[in-house]
């Protein structure tokens, strides 16, 4: 059976991603969570977002698993929110985003650089990588159905 490109694309995840993260302020409170901030007001004062807003945005997110809503250990009547297996799991897409702005001029240079831990050196950029480690261009990579093979980009057209 042939695959329909249009039909495949119908049932990509990369929309209902999208909807589950939301918008601007989704992304950046998560850019918030992956550096460390766990309260309501240090969202709030760190991000300048409106109260309201921050609650409605923080209750999508646990509601769809990305983070999760927990009484403080020192003292139960306050809560912290922290990311999930499923919210940690965005950190390469949040790299990749932010390393794509840099590289493009979106905004202004950071003078933080997100490096190794253990050595202290920035790391390398987001790529694609093949199942043994390989970089990959888009021109190395196929749509793969059980039945075809479909090329990720069409082949560039020879010189006259």
């Amino acid at each position: 059976m042939k695959h329909n490109l249009a039909q495949d694309l119908e049932q990509c995840a990369l929309p209902s991603a999208l909807e589950m993260m939301g918008e601007r302020w989704s992304f950046l409170i998560l850019r918030g969570a992956l550096s460390g901030i766990r309260h309501f007001e240090e969202f709030q004062s760190t991000l300048g977002i409106a109260r309201n807003i921050l609650a409605n945005r923080l209750a999508r997110l646990v509601e769809n698993g990305i983070l999760v809503r927990e009484p403080m250990q020192c003292d139960r009547r306050k809560v912290e929110y922290r990311l999930t297996e499923k919210g940690q799991g965005l950190a390469p897409a949040m790299i990749a985003l932010r390393q794509w702005g840099e590289r493009w001029g979106c905004g202004t240079p950071a003078c933080q650089v997100l490096a190794d831990k253990r050595d202290g050196q920035p790391i390398r950029p987001i790529g694609i990588l093949a199942h043994d480690g390989r970089t990959l261009d888009l021109s190395d990579l196929v749509w793969l159905c059980t039945d075809e093979v479909t090329p990720m980009t069409e082949e560039p057209a020879a010189a006259a």
